[in-house]
């Protein structure tokens, strides 16, 4: 039946259930919600509103009396902490006992809930939901098509993003948004305009470096392709000065105050917190349950082994744009360049395999779909923590349901990946429902679904290196195109 709608028209519905999800997961409870004394990512974004619009902005990141950054500091790039002073000035108008210095510390209140929970909304709507959708059409066509919307429902959809941002609590939208939106004018061969745009993505939230390889890679290697060399020059140092441009304009305000810039970088860049934190589906948490790399290796000597490691993990990709910078490469650049750092990369949190939910959402396909519901069930112990276990459940089955809908019949192989993972997944939850740990081992099962989950992330890793080495060296990578597509196709 859907087949026979409009391509606008299912572009309409999949928006408006994309905002309907995002409202009623807005309903539930989310990251700390009644527990003191520090609570969670929701109490921390809240805070970081009453401490942007009550102190100057040389103490924002600096520790002091009236702002304890023991408790929920300020450690995201200044792009960030911008955007914390507007809905603060927000909130501060609407429900300013939400944002009173000091006071308003662990405040619950249905009117502050409601508020923020607004802030969230209209970041989607303002950054997230625009940005995939010009990146839907950069990549299907300037007018509507099935698979533009399914590109869309990929975007939107993904349980993953709708989870964190409206039901944990943060604003991945915006830098997510910021970084569609570089990729589609990358695509598009505007490059200045894609570089602007990934400076201010990285500059709102540090993570946005797992792309960083991919984007440096794909402009060098556009740049190298001009036929002469002053084309090669003039192209490089005009990106470089847009990259320092940007960087300026965000980071001045800073440079302008006592100290500089360096509270701030020790803030976003804290190495002393260890390799990673809770169960992480990576290769580091996943192999030690065997080896216990914090106990054989000093915290610089495993900073430098992960470096070592996501660099080697990302070099092939690298390669590969700078041989052949075509749109799908950069494409599965993006992708691969994002699950070296999931998987290797130093200080990774489980909310971070967003990023790579992110990236093979603009490839499409069986792969993205995987994707998401690994990525999902990678963070069922942090969702079980807030409360939205069963919600997450429920938005995936709405993804699932308007994605099999909109693409084709997935081929017998992806099926049974699906199949297998899925089934690999329930086994685990039911059977700890049915056998509760021992008392010794009490995250047992936690532990369990961060190995199963990194078994597949490991898997899609190497499907898309492998992918991105055919794009490169393949059969048909002589006859493909500057846009990545063969000749007369």
């Amino acid at each position: 039946m859907a087949s026979q709608v409009p391509p606008r028209l299912l572009a309409c519905w999949v928006i408006l259930l994309a905002v309907l999800l995002r409202v009623i997961l807005g309903l539930h409870s989310y990251s700390g919600a009644g527990v003191p004394p520090k609570y969670g990512d929701y109490e921390a974004q809240r805070h970081w509103m009453e401490i942007t619009i009550n102190l100057p902005l040389g103490q924002w990141y600096t520790n002091s009396t009236q702002n304890d950054l023991a408790y929920w500091g300020l450690d995201y790039p200044p792009l960030s902490a911008y955007q914390s002073w507007v809905h603060g000035k927000v909130l501060q108008r609407w429900v300013p006992e939400a944002v009173a210095l000091g006071a308003s510390r662990g405040v619950e209140t249905p009117r502050s809930k409601l508020a923020l929970r607004q802030t969230v909304l209209a970041s989607d709507l303002a950054v997230y939901f625009p940005a995939a959708a010009f990146l839907a059409l950069t990549l299907h066509g300037a007018r509507p098509s099935r698979q533009a919307v399914t590109t869309l429902a990929q975007l939107l959809l993904g349980p993953g993003l709708i989870l964190i941002d409206h039901g944990h609590f943060q604003f991945n939208c915006i830098n997510l948004g910021l970084t569609l939106a570089a990729v589609a004018c990358t695509l598009r061969g505007s490059l200045l305009a894609g570089a602007a745009l990934f400076c201010a993505a990285l500059n709102h939230k540090q993570m946005i470096l797992y792309f960083a390889p991919a984007f440096f890679s794909h402009m060098l290697g556009t740049c190298l392709q001009q036929r002469s060399a002053w084309g090669k020059l003039f192209l490089l140092a005009s990106i470089g000065g847009v990259v320092l441009a940007s960087f300026g304009v965000v980071w001045v305000p800073f440079l302008a105050t006592p100290g500089g810039a360096l509270p701030v970088l020790r803030r976003i860049f804290p190495t002393a917190r260890g390799l990673f934190e809770d169960y992480v589906a990576n290769l580091w948490c996943a192999s030690s349950l065997a080896i216990k790399w914090r106990r054989l290796l000093a915290p610089s000597q495993l900073l430098r082994l992960c470096a070592a490691g996501t660099l080697a993990a990302v070099l092939p990709a690298m390669a590969c744009q700078l041989r052949r910078p075509t749109r799908r490469a950069f494409l599965l650049g993006l992708a691969n360049s994002s699950l070296a750092f999931f998987l290797l990369a130093y200080q990774v949190h489980e909310k971070s395999v967003l990023l790579p939910l992110a990236a093979l959402g603009t490839l499409g396909g069986p792969a993205a779909e995987l994707a998401q519901y690994v990525g999902v069930y990678s963070m069922l112990p942090l969702l079980r923590k807030d409360g939205l276990a069963t919600a997450a459940a429920a938005v995936a089955v709405a993804y699932a349901a308007v994605l099999g809908a909109l693409r084709p019949a997935l081929p017998p192989a992806w099926r049974a990946a699906r199949a297998v993972f899925l089934a690999g997944a329930a086994a685990i939850t039911v059977g700890f429902w049915a056998v509760p740990p021992p008392p010794r081992y009490p995250f047992l099962e936690d532990a369990a679904c961060m190995a199963w989950c990194c078994t597949a992330l490991v898997c899609l890793f190497g499907y898309t290196n492998v992918l991105q080495v055919q794009e490169c060296w393949g059969p048909g990578a002589a006859r493909r195109g500057r846009h990545g597509k063969r000749k007369g196709a």
